[in-house]
């Protein structure tokens, strides 16, 4: 994968990341929702 390609990839991550953090209600997030969050924060620094 080239420099372009990784950057396209991480940012539809990011994008994704940011629309499921924008849906999340406060007052009914679990600690599993947090979790799935840092799970995709990781891969994206792993795809850096």
């Amino acid at each position: 994968m080239n420099n372009e390609e990784k950057i396209k990839h991480l940012r539809q991550q990011l994008e994704h990341f940011l629309t499921q953090l924008d849906h999340l209600d406060p007052e009914q997030t679990s600690i599993e929702d947090v979790d799935q969050l840092i799970e995709m924060i990781e891969k994206m620094e792993m795809d850096l």
